[in-house]
């Protein structure tokens, strides 16, 4: 996608890079949208966990930090992943992820919501990851990837406590 537009890319290039028959392929992915999709899934499943896996400090509840730092690693591709129009799609993929993850550390931390509430406050955290993700990429990526953690936990955590549980 850095080389070519996504819609530009043929499923027989994929192949002949990959080293891999026609058949071996379709064993395993129904396109090359599905090829994309399974690679996005893989990466925010890993990314997401990332936090639970490796024991980190339950105050953190997204591996914003680490995210960042990789999307600013992979500018060429995430702005080619925006011009292919796969962009709205993964990020999709990713709310889900993280919305899971992050409703995994509210709960080990301790955080007293109620059923009712936490998985709609997980997924409004998660939202507000890939807005500030949005604003932070439209925005040239200047702000350090810390300093986006910090940002998103401060607000996160000031959201959580001042909200009042339903009796």
């Amino acid at each position: 996608m850095q080389e070519k537009p996504f819609d530009g890319i043929t499923v027989q290039e994929v192949l002949d890079r990959a080293g891999v028959a026609r058949s071996t392929f379709y064993k395993h992915y129904r396109d090359k949208d599905d090829l994309f999709l399974s690679d996005v899934e893989d990466f925010f499943a890993s990314a997401s966990t990332m936090l639970t896996r490796t024991k980190a400090d339950l105050r953190r509840l997204a591996p914003i930090r680490e995210l960042f730092a990789h999307i600013a690693g992979a500018r060429e591709f995430y702005v080619s992943l925006a011009a292919s129009g796969m962009l709205d799609e993964a990020k999709g993929l990713g709310r889900g992820f993280f919305a899971r993850s992050i409703e995994e550390r509210l709960r080990l931390a301790g955080v007293q919501l109620t059923q009712a509430e936490m998985s709609p406050t997980a997924h409004a955290l998660s939202g507000s990851m890939f807005a500030l993700l949005d604003w932070w990429a439209d925005h040239g990526m200047k702000m350090e990837p810390e300093g986006m953690d910090r940002l998103f936990h401060a607000r996160a955590w000031a959201g959580i406590s001042s909200t009042p549980s339903e009796s």
